[in-house]
């Protein structure tokens, strides 16, 4: 008989393991500890912000692109911008000829009619017929309007600029002996005699405001708009725009009048023509020969000067801000995007700019301002005329 097997020994159990719990993560634990309404705000908040990062990146990539469904700019400027064999100048300089369209709101092909006043007994309403918001200043408001001709079978587009009474801290006096707020009595200075500068064609005294009726083209946009569907320009494109500038500053300033505020956003363009329009002298004054103690305008575009000696003279800040606007054309930014970069003087360019082109910049930028060249001397400058040096 066989043994009996022995029963098998029992084998000790082992003591319950506890289960460790995951080690709570420091964000958890502040998590945890904000209140439930706070909860959703962080993580709101996260995500968007790797959204936006992710949505930048994007926009980065398709500004990069090529864009071959846009238009080349060159087809929307006129022909002297493309000429290189040196003829920008003078083509620049018969922009007021009859050769070219006349702007909108004059007559057929005579000179515009002098400033008048408006006639008070005919509201606003029967003459015009205002429409859509078209920018908003510290110094008023621009609508569309469409002046309403009499008899006519077509109108002409204008725009409307609403000046409040209470924002008018400067005034003057026009040939005629009428008081009148000192951009009205600019405008009546430099409206006539340069098709590079925007007209002024009647106003109107409100009890709470001045209406300024300007002309405005069918097809324009400013520059910064401009630059920033386009990012840059090429020389040949800049240099008939600057031009023109050039032509609207000269005639202002043998007017007596300084703009103040020579930037892409006060200047527009007739994509039609390729005519450019200074406008705004909201900021403007009269020329002086003695230096300015009070500033107006836009800041980021004021000469060093003003920060060192809190002054500056008329000639030499006009040109500093044409210098600032010829390198946004060339490069589709400003030059100095923090207020201590003005006082280092440093400026930076892209390879692909003439060294020709440079100089007028560098020359324009200078930090002394005796330096800076003139608006004579800006006009005789190779870059300008279109000649190529070897």
């Amino acid at each position: 008989m066989p043994p009996a097997r022995p029963w098998p020994r029992p084998r000790p159990r082992p003591w319950p393991r506890r289960r460790r719990r995951p080690r709570a993560s420091r964000l958890s634990l502040a998590l945890a500890r904000l209140r439930p309404s706070w909860r959703w705000r962080f993580w709101a908040g996260l995500s968007a912000w790797g959204w936006g990062g992710i949505t930048a990146l994007w926009l980065r990539l398709l500004r990069a692109l090529p864009r071959p469904w846009s238009r080349p700019l060159s087809r929307l400027l006129p022909g002297p911008a493309e000429d290189t064999g040196g003829a920008a100048v003078a083509a620049a300089s018969t922009a007021a000829s009859p050769a070219r369209a006349p702007p909108l709101g004059s007559a057929a092909a005579g000179p515009e009619p002098p400033l008048s006043r408006w006639n008070a007994h005919k509201g606003p309403k029967e003459r015009y017929r205002v429409g859509s918001l078209l920018g908003r200043g510290g110094f008023g408001s621009v609508f569309a309007a469409t002046r309403l001709s009499d008899g006519a079978p077509m109108s002409s587009g204008v725009a409307i600029k609403k000046v409040p009474r209470d924002r008018i801290r400067r005034w003057g006096e026009l040939p005629d002996g009428t008081r009148a707020p000192l951009e009205i009595v600019l405008m009546d200075r430099v409206s006539s005699g340069c098709a590079a500068v925007i007209q002024l064609l009647e106003w109107l005294e409100l009890p709470d405001s001045f209406l300024l009726v300007l002309e405005r083209p069918q097809r324009c946009q400013d520059l910064s708009h401009l630059l920033a569907e386009w990012r840059f320009l090429q020389e040949e494109e800049a240099r008939g725009l600057f031009c023109q500038v050039l032509e609207a500053v000269q005639h202002c300033t043998s007017c007596g009048v300084m703009h103040r505020d020579i930037k892409p956003e006060n200047i527009l363009l007739d994509l039609a023509t390729g005519q450019v329009k200074l406008i705004d002298f909201g900021c403007g004054t009269f020329l002086q020969d003695t230096a300015y103690t009070r500033f107006a305008g836009t800041l980021s575009y004021s000469p060093p000067e003003w920060f060192y000696q809190r002054c500056y003279h008329g000639q030499a800040a006009t040109i500093w801000s044409l210098g600032l606007l010829l390198y946004q054309l060339v490069t589709g930014k400003h030059p100095f995007r923090k207020g201590q970069q003005i006082v280092w003087g440093q400026i930076f360019f892209p390879r692909r700019l003439s060294q020709e082109c440079q100089d007028v910049i560098k020359r324009c930028l200078s930090m002394q301002p005796l330096d800076r060249p003139s608006l004579e001397d800006l006009y005789q400058d190779p870059w300008i005329q279109g000649v190529h040096l070897p």
